[in-house]
């Protein structure tokens, strides 16, 4: 069973709204496009070579994906700043359990507050997508970066 054509646009316009969600400075929105049993993590192509299973970054559930949101607002410091993503087309697979796996490259640009703009990220996402509902949410969603070298201004989710 392939993935038609309805179903294709909708997961590509809940990538989109994704980013714009963190682009836009609305974090509360981000833990919405995962189910209660999601998986969000952060790793590198390295890693990722190696079979390492280390994340730099790595929530499991619901509870600590908005947990997540909740330390960004109120308890990490850190200079005010956005991100602008921008996403190819992602390559959509049903799986053999009725998933969708998906890959979807990005380019993460951040820009501070006073000014300077700088490439802050490059990598794909792969990606885990149910339908709950109707509606396609990440089951899991591996951001895997290109680089081993992270900024330590990580706080946004990418």
């Amino acid at each position: 069973m392939g993935i038609d054509h309805d179903l294709r646009v909708r997961i590509e316009d809940m990538f989109q709204d994704y980013a714009f969600a963190i682009g836009d400075d609305n974090v509360e929105a981000w833990p919405d496009f995962f189910t209660e049993d999601g998986a969000y993590r952060i790793t590198t192509r390295e890693s990722v070579q190696r079979g390492f299973r280390m994340a730099l970054f790595s929530c499991t559930g619901i509870g600590q994906i908005r947990d997540r949101v909740t330390a960004l607002r109120k308890a990490n410091i850190f200079e005010p700043h956005n991100y602008n993503h921008i996403l190819s087309r992602p390559r959509l697979v049903r799986q053999a359990d009725g998933s969708i796996g998906g890959r979807t490259n990005f380019v993460v640009y951040r820009t501070m507050h006073d000014g300077p703009q700088s490439r802050f990220a490059v990598g794909c996402y792969r990606d885990v997508i149910v339908e709950d509902g109707g509606v396609p949410k990440l089951k899991e969603r591996s951001v895997v970066l290109d680089s081993r070298r992270v900024d330590v201004l990580l706080v946004y989710p990418l």
